[in-house]
């Protein structure tokens, strides 16, 4: 039975630059929350796409010598190859390009301006060219103080151009933040935000004149819209806005949008506002993630240590990247990336963990049982502790993905791995094989084995989709996911397993 629908979307992401580690981090994440929901029964809706307007784009073709429109689509291939190779399922992938997305962008254009919320003016200041926002002169001197190799590119300006009352939304913003404390999180970022607002709010100029790559203002020769008015609005165009669509009544407002912390403001302060102003409801949940140093360094070209997850897929696969960026830190904080880290992740958990578990369960049952999951006959205490720990496992991971703690819903999991694996060591199974006087109890661990590795494999899941299916392929079951019974105790006597090849192999030659 359906519980009801579910939206999460990812930024979209800028091409002017190529997938790094950090758009391969927040894809996998919203991935993630996508598998648990549609498991746990609720149609769920998955957005991703591109950013593919503003004058850092222009700028960028011209250096190439290419049309603008050439450099996003060169690119984006790029980001969609990524997803196929980490198995990412979304819903639609959206580009800022789209007829589709000029309309809605128009349109809400027209909506704020019907409001009251768009005037025409001049704007004089410093134009910050990365990140395609006006600066302040405090802000300005503290870029100004970074080593110059790091700074951002500015550019002094001055134009016409179109206004969104911002400041007219700063006590309204306040309003909803202190009565929707989950709208931002984790907390620390809402105070944050919070902070910021109480600081006072000047109004936002919302159209450029000095580059033409982008969506026309309506109604007004010569301005495009400014990128951040056009790119937010990616989140009502992929469900069909402004129609009265299906997707739009089921599933607007987003349940999430997952957002890197550096786009933060621009998702909990300009977004909303838009949203009041237009009318329309806002989004319940902001999440702002942390960034991903290497090996200590900050990520840069210069420095050459760019993560390229293409190469570490190529390397490791999919699973062993998606389980090291969710298990490595809690969500939300910054991390670092270290190869040393992860094959310590890949041979202490995921070899002699979860590996070894499913491997000898399985050899056993092939080499006692003749590879038929047999029939449980009296529980002792020790069983009945293995099923009571998953219970308790299965709650505390619903409870950390209600707070995206993915970390430790993967150290909670592995608790119970790691305690299914000491049953085996207390229960003996290959003495218990010996004396046919301890057949009943053989076949009862047996069972035990077989039905605590099918409930692990419904907990990674969302994790290790492809180790999941693959887990369920070797004790007889369907992969997919979904319909099936959650409690302990579903294991049918009978179902044929088949140990096969190892999910994972250690990892020797470490690099330097």
């Amino acid at each position: 039975m359906k519980k009801g629908k579910f939206y999460v979307t990812t930024p979209i992401y800028y091409v002017n630059d190529v997938p790094h580690i950090g758009h391969a981090y927040t894809t996998i994440a919203a991935d993630t929350i996508a598998r648990y929901k549609a498991a746990a029964g609720y149609e769920v809706y998955f957005l991703t796409g591109t950013d593919e307007h503003g004058r850092k784009i222009e700028q960028a073709a011209q250096a190439g010598g290419e049309a603008p429109i050439e450099l996003a689509d060169r690119v984006v291939v790029k980001f969609q190859d990524l997803w196929k190779i980490l198995g990412i399922q979304n819903t639609d992938f959206i580009r800022t390009t789209e007829s589709r997305h000029h309309g809605a962008v128009s349109e809400i254009w027209r909506l704020v301006e019907k409001n009251g919320d768009i005037y025409l003016d001049e704007y004089e200041g410093w134009y910050d060219v990365r990140n395609e926002a006006f600066i302040t002169e405090t802000q300005v001197e503290e870029i100004m103080k970074l080593p110059e190799k790091t700074r951002p590119h500015l550019e002094k300006i001055k134009e016409q151009s179109y206004f969104f009352r911002l400041s007219k939304y700063q006590e309204p913003l306040l309003l909803h933040y202190s009565e929707h404390p989950e709208f931002i999180k984790p907390d620390y970022r809402r105070n944050e935000v919070v902070s910021f607002v109480e600081g006072g709010l000047r109004d936002l100029s919302v159209s450029r004149t000095n580059f033409s790559w982008g969506i026309p203002v309506p109604d007004s020769q010569g301005h495009v819209v400014y990128v951040w008015f056009d790119a937010l609005t990616n989140y009502l165009t992929s469900l069909g806005f402004p129609g009265k669509t299906q997707d739009f009544e089921n599933f607007w407002p987003a349940d999430i949008h997952l957002v890197g912390k550096d786009i933060l403001r621009f998702h909990a302060v300009y977004w909303p506002a838009f949203l009041m102003s237009a009318g329309l409801e806002l989004p319940k949940t902001v999440f702002a993630h942390g960034w991903w140093t290497v090996e200590g360094e900050k990520m840069s070209k210069s420095l050459g240590n760019v993560v390229d997850p293409c190469k570490v897929v190529e390397e490791f696969g999919s699973e062993i990247f998606r389980y090291f960026l969710l298990r490595e830190i809690p969500f939300g904080q910054d991390g670092d990336y270290s190869r040393k880290s992860l094959v310590n992740r890949v041979n202490g958990e995921l070899v002699n963990g979860l590996g070894n578990l499913v491997s000898r369960s399985l050899s056993m049952t092939e080499r006692y049982a003749d590879g038929v999951v047999p029939n449980p006959v009296e529980l002792s205490e020790s069983d009945k502790a293995i099923a009571n720990s998953y219970k308790e496992t299965k709650q505390q991971v619903r409870s950390d993905f209600e707070e995206l703690a993915f970390n430790k819903a993967l150290s909670h999991i592995w608790e119970f791995i790691a305690l299914v694996n000491k049953y085996v060591d207390k229960t003996a199974p290959w003495k218990l094989a010996k004396q046919e006087e301890q057949r009943n109890r053989l076949e009862t661990v047996l069972w035990t084995l077989a039905e605590s590795i099918r409930v692990i494999s419904l907990l990674i899941y969302p994790f290790l989709p492809e180790t999941a299916c693959e887990i369920r392929k070797k004790i007889g079951l369907s992969t997919g996911i979904g319909k099936e019974n959650t409690d302990w105790g579903y294991t049918k006597p009978g179902t044929i397993v088949k140990k096969g090849e190892n999910l994972f192999t250690k990892i020797t030659d470490e690099k330097k």
